[in-house]
């Protein structure tokens, strides 16, 4: 389907083009998050969710937030999108394009999103309204944004779940939500998320709720339309194998920090963090080794992840960590570089290299 692809592309592109109405210096990422704080009002008080994050995504780029829950990444997220909970305390900067978002209004960012921000969700039926039809909700952030006429708009959403490959798009138009299978709902999310011709999709752990064989086609179709349509996209995941498959560049979270960063197949080369090494030895493995006939025991890392309400002073890895010595305790770990566009906050870096 060639003429599709490159339709698809040169809308997008004009789009995007469109939006720009000032040009953005060359030198200046798509996506520049600098000591980004936030914190939540909680029953049990105040809890740091976000403690400093610092990330960059160029044009085009792919990068990846992995974690377990409650590390950062959705909140993250979130953040850019301008939807955190109602009391939220934000400080720092997001810039997209050049412009603050910190502190930009609710009509600002309501212009932001679906337009030069798209998202899929990690479980399409939230993301859906299930009292309209696939059709209505695609059409009504072209609609809203890029002022199309009802049978316009309606075109192009055919169009569209053409794209992501729904089947029989033109029959789904008028369908809901619960007519579809999980697989068909998420993409009818990517549909919605692509849409405007976004400079940025964010796609918050799209696969979690699908098997294995649909995983891996939404997977695919996330990446081929990225490449063809330069927009960039942040990733967000726990899972190890979508990274190595989706993103090249890598932001391990924990704590509502970054412990290690860097280009994804130098990080899984090169484990540098133990909260790193600890979520790659707890990845299942495929035909791995049975001892007594029995299947081998799925390897965990040992405690759980800090409320956010009480987290260390240290290194907020340390009360998990096999490495820990008194030192980590103290304050957090300042980010060591372990290779080109390779860092980690663990003070014990050049000891762990080579240690198994």
């Amino acid at each position: 389907m060639p003429e599709r692809k490159t339709g698809f592309k040169s809308r997008t592109g004009a789009l995007r083009e469109a939006r720009h109405n000032a040009p953005v210096p060359p030198t200046e990422p798509l996506l520049a998050v600098a000591d980004l704080r936030v914190t939540l009002n909680t029953a049990r008080g105040p809890a740091d969710a976000l403690r400093g994050i610092d990330l960059q995504l160029e044009r085009g780029a792919t990068l990846g937030l992995i974690g377990e829950s409650g590390c950062g990444k959705s909140m993250t997220a979130l953040a850019v999108m301008g939807l955190l909970p109602a009391g939220a305390v934000v400080s720092g900067s997001i810039r997209l394009n050049g412009q603050e978002l910190v502190g930009a209004t609710d009509d600002a960012m309501c212009q932001l999103r679906g337009n030069r921000i798209g998202m899929v969700f990690q479980e399409p039926m939230t993301a859906l309204n299930p009292l309209h039809t696939i059709g209505d909700q695609i059409a009504e952030p072209l609609r809203l944004h890029d002022a199309m006429s009802r049978s316009a708009a309606r075109a192009e959403a055919l169009r569209l779940l053409e794209r992501v490959r729904l089947p029989q798009a033109a029959q789904r138009l008028d369908a809901y939500p619960h007519q579809l299978s999980g697989g068909q709902r998420q993409r009818v999310t990517i549909a919605m998320a692509l849409a405007c011709g976004p400079d940025l999709l964010i796609a918050d752990e799209p696969t979690t709720a699908l098997d294995v064989t649909i995983q891996g086609e939404i997977l695919a179709l996330i990446r081929e339309l990225v490449d063809e349509s330069g927009m960039a996209l942040l990733m967000i995941s726990h899972d190890l194998g979508v990274m190595a498959r989706t993103v090249a560049k890598l932001l391990v979270m924990y704590g509502g920090t970054v412990v290690e960063s860097g280009p994804t197949a130098e990080v899984f080369a090169h484990l540098a963090h133990p909260y790193t090494r600890g979520l790659f030895a707890a990845r299942p493995r495929l035909g791995a080794a049975r001892v007594d006939g029995r299947k081998p025991r799925l390897v965990t890392i040992p405690g759980r992840v800090p409320e956010l309400v009480d987290m260390p002073a240290g290194c907020p890895f340390a009360d998990r960590c096999g490495w820990v010595v008194d030192a980590c305790r103290v304050a957090p770990p300042a980010p060591v570089v372990v290779g080109p566009a390779h860092a980690a906050r663990c003070i014990r870096v050049g000891e762990l290299e080579g240690a198994r």
